[in-house]
């Protein structure tokens, strides 16, 4: 049996976090959920948890969704990571810039983005399958 991909889902509104959570938790997904930048950097730097994949939103408090995709790039290299944002293209054209993996506009349907995660997540057991 293999183990369940795990994932970080960072948004500063409680509701998306909620709604994300429980989606991907009955998809079959670990998932942990952080309402700011710095949460979600002590979870990553938290030797006892290790993620897949990294959701967060682009614009939010303390340290941005950009500001955090800069910082998850150079520290956990491994880490996929798809950018959400509702405001438009200048976000996006920073996530794209910051390096993430994926760029999502909101609203957002949660079949698609499940879909994004398992290809990206795929691609890396690709590899590894040869």
């Amino acid at each position: 049996m293999t183990n369940p991909k795990r994932l970080l889902i960072v948004d500063d509104n409680e509701d998306i976090l909620s709604t994300f959570y429980e989606f991907f938790n009955s998809m079959g997904y670990e998932v942990k959920t952080a309402v700011d930048g710095f949460v979600a950097l002590k979870l990553l730097r938290d030797e006892a948890l290790f993620f897949d994949c990294l959701i967060t939103d682009l614009v939010m408090p303390n340290i941005s969704g950009v500001g955090l995709i800069t910082i998850v790039k150079k520290e956990f290299t491994h880490l996929k990571i798809i950018a959400i944002t509702g405001y438009g293209d200048q976000p996006g054209a920073l996530a794209s810039e910051a390096k993430a993996d994926i760029v999502l506009f909101k609203p957002i349907d949660l079949f698609k983005i499940e879909d994004t995660v398992a290809s990206l997540l795929s691609d890396d057991n690709h590899n590894l399958k040869k």
